[in-house]
């Protein structure tokens, strides 16, 4: 039975690996023909589909850290409480920002922003593989795969921050998705003081994702060092 189970797992995770792969690297695809055909204002339009299968399909990561309890263990390694306010900061702004307010989609940030996603992704699923395949991946690729965070987060968490930011005059203007009393759940919720906290949320998590890459960048070249 664990040979079993052994074998779907990794039937499963190769799967949803090569799944998410290639829609990150169409995200990459179609933002690069974007830039060269139309511009800046128009990246959005051609990624927006691609963009929302792959980044939405990165919620099973959550559910991967965490403990299958029908199974006993767990999918993949990844803390939760890593993985968690990345991927959720990431929809947020795939669905709460983009999505939901149009008026943000031509702004120069959402090109920075999908760029530096996706080739971060892209980087990362092709280590995946290159460990699936062989076992192992070349030394100058998991330089690669630890290194590139040192552009592409700052880049891409600017992005984050400004989108919100740009997005936060229509939030406020439109007041979608807020609820107001009096109704019968003797509930409210304001988007645009959400959106405000969210905001906030990121000047602790900005170092805090930064010291834990980099403390995953040094165990995982000292480890090829010994290795």
């Amino acid at each position: 039975m664990a040979g079993f189970l052994s074998t779907l797992r990794r039937i499963y995770l190769s799967l949803y690996n090569w799944t998410v792969f290639v829609g990150w690297f169409q995200v990459l695809y179609f933002a690069v023909k974007a830039l060269r055909e139309g511009g800046p204002t128009t990246v959005y339009g051609f990624v927006e589909r691609p963009l929302q299968l792959a980044q939405t399909a990165a919620v099973m990561e959550i559910l991967h850290g965490l403990v299958v309890i029908s199974f006993a263990v767990g999918l993949v390694r990844s803390p939760v409480s890593a993985t968690l306010p990345q991927i959720g900061s990431r929809l947020f702004l795939t669905w709460g920002i983009l999505w939901s307010f149009p008026e943000t989609r031509a702004h120069i940030l959402v090109s920075s922003l999908v760029i530096s996603w996706s080739i971060t992704e892209i980087i990362r699923y092709s280590f995946f593989r290159m460990k699936e395949a062989f076992g192992f991946a070349p030394s100058w690729f998991l330089w690669l795969r630890y290194s590139t965070f040192f552009i592409l987060y700052p880049t891409g968490i600017t992005s984050e921050v400004g989108l919100i930011y740009v997005a936060l005059p229509y939030i406020k203007a439109s007041e979608k998705y807020c609820i107001r009393m009096p109704n019968k759940w003797n509930f409210s919720f304001d988007y645009f003081s959400a959106s405000i906290l969210a905001l906030a949320i990121y000047i602790p998590g900005i170092p805090h994702m930064y010291q834990y890459m980099l403390g995953q960048r040094r165990k995982a070249l000292c480890k090829s060092k010994t290795a």
